[in-house]
Order: structure tokens, then C-alpha cells, then sequence
């Protein structure tokens, strides 16, 4: 299990950054897409392959291993520690040389799902100013979410 990566004894430097995007899917398609994490390598480039070490049904809990290829290869685990249908799903663990979590906020509109997408990241001791570390992590994230922007507003995004 995952925990206490955001307690009261947190060290080091922390990055965090936000990114919302509209996705022109109903709330449900996009929510099961981002909650099964076998998707991550469709839309994240930095990612070769997503695949669960619990069994069942995705819910609070569920671990996931990943092997990532950039900045360096390597394997992480990631858990589910919040998942609020349709609403809120939120996945500590180990993104590239950092520990952090990724929270995925979503709000049902007329016809389409706004995403807000927020990253929270320790840092540590790293010899990188945060604002350009921030800069440059940003533009990498917002590059994968129009990806999943772009997988889910396709004709066949509902039949997944």
C-alpha cells in the first residue's frame, strides 16, 4: 500500500501544477477511461506499459505497476486513493524520479466533462529551480491530456 505521501512530516521542495481541459464525452466514458490505468500508455508517451497487481473491480486500493521510458526506464507502482464516481479519482505513487499524486477532478456540463487535472510532486533535493522544473512539467502534462482529449472525443471513445 501507498500512504503518507503528503503528511505533515513532508521534506524537500514540492512542485504542483494544474491543467483543466473540456473533453466533449459525457462524464462517465471519460471517468472509466481514466480509471483504468491500462490506458495511461495510449495517452501518456512517457509510459510503455500500465497493468494491475490487485485483482477485481478499480476502486480505493487498486494497485497498478507501470514500466516508464522516460526520463529513464523504470518500473512504479501506483494506487487509487480516492475514487469518487464521476466525480474525483486520486493515484499516489511514483511518477519518473519523483513520489507524488495525480488528482483528476471532473464536473458534468450540458455536453461535455471539464477536467481539472492537478499534479502534486515532491521534489526533494533537487538541484532544478521549481519554476523551471514547474514550466516544463506542465507543458508535458498538458501535451498528454489534449492525447486524451483526443482518444475520448473520438467517434469510438463510448464503446470502451
Amino acid at each position: 500500500m501507498i500512504t503518507g505521501l503528503f503528511g505533515s512530516s513532508r521534506r524537500g521542495r514540492n512542485v504542483r501544477f494544474a491543467n483543466t481541459l473540456r473533453v466533449e464525452r459525457q462524464v462517465s466514458v471519460v471517468f472509466d477511461y481514466l480509471a483504468d490505468l491500462r490506458n495511461l500508455p495510449a495517452w501518456n508517451y512517457a509510459i510503455h506499459i500500465t497493468q494491475p497487481v490487485t485483482p477485481g473491480p478499480v476502486g480505493p486500493g487498486t494497485v497498478f505497476e507501470q514500466f516508464r521510458t522516460l526520463p529513464r526506464p523504470m518500473w512504479e507502482r501506483l494506487e487509487i486513493v480516492e475514487y469518487e464516481r464521476d466525480r474525483r479519482l486520486v493515484i499516489e505513487g511514483g511518477f519518473g524520479p519523483f513520489q507524488g499524486r495525480a488528482i483528476y477532478d471532473l464536473e458534468r456540463s450540458a455536453t461535455a466533462t471539464d477536467l481539472v487535472n492537478e499534479i502534486e510532486l515532491q521534489a526533494g533535493t533537487l538541484s532544478v529551480p521549481s519554476g523551471l522544473l514547474t514550466r516544463g512539467m506542465t507543458g508535458a502534462v498538458a501535451r498528454n491530456l489534449r492525447v486524451l482529449k483526443d482518444i475520448l472525443e473520438s467517434p469510438d471513445a463510448g464503446a470502451r
